[in-house]
């Protein structure tokens, strides 16, 4: 993977996916249009179906002189029932009306209901291969009928007793010919069942009739007689003159014990409200009285007088008791109001009494009566049962037989449904729907091209980042790819323009030999000096600078010396990252596991994101910034943006090392804008001249913390072999 160690977590980069996805819109947008004219042709060359639609309405029906109550009887029958409903659906797509509507409709003659005689080659295949059953051993018959109901949909409108009726063909006409010949059908069949079920029950009803009218003359001249003997005259109809007295004198009883109640009730509520001083604005007896309205009204105007002096006047002053003392005294009137109230309730009450004791008294004298007459109305009523009894049954059968007859005379019994909607010729097809298949097809190849980007662009790793950059880094990262690189900044890093060799190292031999040049230069013996490159790497571990600077004044020797620096470090659990800043690209062979990896030209000339230019050391855990492949001279022309690059790394990683080559002061000071930075000098075999020379210009320009670096002579010698 590019810029993604084997062994590294990494995390998916959603503004690579994006971007990838941008890159190729063009090739994205010719396949969705392909896609797109492909569903086209495929939907104008599919042959077009049609589909129209009949809809009953299951409902009680009688003919035009049936009468209301007919019809409301009808109407409490079993057709409301859901089940009946869902009978009526099973109904419509029996065998029995099927086979009627297709040989009314003649369409056994139509290739369109038997395919089968017709069947393609593949069809032929698979019944020879015997994963398909023949279907020409169906009888023809059987054929049509399994086409038709393929081609049908019955179905109950949901939360309504209406039945639609769909069907679905290749020929319009036909699409519109067929429900509303199978709700023709569906009518005629209902309504000859009711006229075969009116014949039958006249012929039932005719002697049940005869011999009822006869039963119906002698129970009634049985009552007749019966009510002769015994004197039983009747009053209003049923009822004899003792019952009626009786029934009079109970319920006048009644309603005069309920006077007494009532009075006896509203008398003690006075009583009360006297006894215990409550206020009688609740009782109507007393609030109905126009004495009292007037006194309370009197009451009332007293006390608002009272209130409105009390503000102005003490309470001893002579007008204050003048009015309270007439407050007073209408309170006893309205209390002697109240004992006349009291003993007219009472009065009331004494008189309901004398009414109920002389209405029970004839109550008594009546009942011993009528208790004589009782046991002759048992008889009685025994044989007026009998007549009634007879006699409804007698009407029930002359009006069923009236209505029977009348139309199994003239032929008219409604079916129990009707034609709510007819089916009508439909004028577009129902399917294919030539635009939204296109629109589908077209929207599903560019989601299905979109992926397959995705996937490639994750697959290859240029969708994948390292997931230790931390947040920051990767703000300050953004901060540093948006920003412009100025046009007129000076060529001043030296690091890259003066390498000790006229031209980058040409490292052409196998990746064999450049790993084992880098483990002859990290296993190479190191002098027992403070100096070595162990002895640098725990100077490092302990010092809290964020930023090293590492020149190597004689070229390839020191880069090497440098790349064993790192990863030591690394080894000994520091987050570090080499960023390669020299002229041959030393570290980028040592470290990358591409040589022509993004590195930091790339980054400072804009043509490469920040996260795309971190890799992983092949041999280690540290990190690397390679050198790139972007032209050095307009890179360094945003040399100025390196400062934020080493400020966002060193927020991420604890420590940020910047191997400059053969660089001098001034280009030092260029990349960082604080002194709190260490600066290796990386002297394999130390020259004095040279070491002196760059100490003493480092102390000069400010650098207080400057360390020699020697003992890498193992370094060298692998780059030799290297070479």
């Amino acid at each position: 993977m590019s810029g993604v160690a084997r062994d590294q977590d990494v995390d998916i980069d959603l503004g690579q996916l994006v971007r990838a996805v941008w890159a190729r819109r063009l090739r994205i947008l010719t396949i969705t249009l392909v896609g797109a004219g492909i569903a086209f042709a495929g939907a104008k060359i599919m042959s077009p179906q049609y589909r129209s639609e009949t809809r009953l309405l299951i409902e009680p029906r009688a003919p035009a002189f049936a009468n209301t109550q007919q019809i409301n009887d009808a109407s409490a029958g079993p057709l409301m029932d859901e089940l009946n409903i869902a009978s009526q659906v099973q109904l419509l797509q029996s065998a029995d009306l099927l086979k009627k509507v297709i040989n009314d409709l003649k369409l056994y003659n139509l290739p369109e209901f038997d395919d089968a005689a017709n069947g393609s080659a593949m069809s032929s295949i698979l019944v020879k291969l015997h994963l398909k059953k023949n279907p020409l051993e169906n009888p023809p018959e059987e054929r049509i009928i399994d086409a038709f109901i393929e081609r049908l949909q019955v179905y109950q409108v949901p939360g309504s007793r209406v039945i639609g009726i769909n069907f679905t063909s290749k020929d319009p006409k036909l699409a519109a010919a067929i429900p509303n010949a199978m709700a023709n059908v569906y009518l005629s069949t209902q309504s000859g069942a009711k006229l075969d079920s009116n014949s039958e029950a006249t012929r039932w009803l005719e002697p049940e009739i005869e011999g009822l009218r006869q039963k119906v003359s002698e129970a009634e001249k049985k009552v007749a007689k019966y009510r002769t003997t015994h004197g039983l005259l009747q009053t209003n109809g049923t009822t004899t003159f003792p019952a009626q007295q009786l029934n009079d004198i109970s319920a006048e009883l009644t309603r005069v014990r309920g006077d007494k109640a009532n009075a006896e009730a509203r008398a003690q509520s006075v009583r009360n409200a006297l006894s215990s001083g409550e206020a009688f604005d609740t009782l109507p007896d007393i609030m109905s009285s126009q004495a009292i309205q007037r006194l309370k009204g009197t009451e009332s105007g007293l006390q608002s007088q009272i209130s409105d002096l009390q503000t102005s006047l003490l309470n001893n002053h002579p007008r204050l008791k003048s009015l309270r003392a007439q407050l007073s005294d209408i309170r006893t009137q309205i209390r002697q109001e109240t004992q006349k109230i009291l003993a007219s309730i009472e009065n009331e009450a004494k008189v309901a009494d004398l009414r109920a004791k002389e209405l029970e008294r004839q109550s008594d004298t009546v009942q011993a009566t009528s208790a004589r007459a009782g046991e002759d109305e048992v008889g009685l009523n025994a044989l007026e049962r009998e007549a009634t009894a007879q006699r409804q049954l007698l009407e029930t059968y002359l009006v069923r037989y009236r209505e029977a007859a009348s139309r199994a005379d003239s032929n008219s019994s409604p079916a129990d449904a009707r034609i709510v909607s007819r089916a009508i010729e439909p004028v577009d097809p129902y399917f294919p729907k030539v635009v939204p298949i296109v629109i589908v097809a077209a929207v599903a190849t560019l989601i299905i091209s979109a992926i397959v980007i995705m996937l490639a662009e994750l697959f290859s790793g240029r969708a994948l980042r390292p997931v230790d950059v931390s947040p920051k880094l990767t703000e300050e990262s953004k901060a540093i790819e948006e920003e412009h690189v100025p046009e007129a900044a000076p060529v001043v890093a030296k690091a890259v323009r003066k390498p000790v060799q006229p031209s980058m190292l040409a490292i052409v031999a196998e990746e064999d030999d450049a790993v084992e040049a880098v483990k002859a230069a990290e296993e190479a013996p190191e002098d027992d000096n403070e100096f070595s490159v162990a002895s640098v790497a725990d100077y490092l571990t302990s010092s809290r600078a964020p930023l090293a600077i590492a020149i190597s004044p004689t070229g390839d020797n020191g880069s090497a010396a440098t790349v064993s620096l790192t990863r030591m470090l690394a080894d000994a659990g520091r987050r570090v990252i080499l960023i390669d800043m020299t002229g041959s690209g030393c570290p980028t062979e040592l470290m990358a596991e591409d040589r022509s990896a993004l590195g930091v030209t790339d980054l400072l000339c804009g043509e490469a994101a920040f996260g795309d230019t971190i890799h992983s050391d092949r041999l280690s855990d540290a990190h690397l910034i390679p050198q790139g492949q972007s032209d050095v001279r307009r890179a360094m022309r945003g040399v100025d943006r390196l400062s934020l690059l080493l400020d966002a790394l060193a927020a991420a990683y604890d420590l940020v090392v910047v191997e400059c080559g053969a660089a001098d002061v001034a280009g030092v000071s260029r990349l960082t804008r604080s002194r709190d930075i260490e600066i290796i000098l990386s002297l394999p075999e130390v020259e004095e001249t040279i070491f002196v020379t760059l100490m003493t210009e480092f102390q000069a320009a400010g650098y207080e913390r400057v360390v020699l670096m020697s003992g890498g002579e193992g370094a060298e010698q692998a780059l030799g072999r290297a070479a």
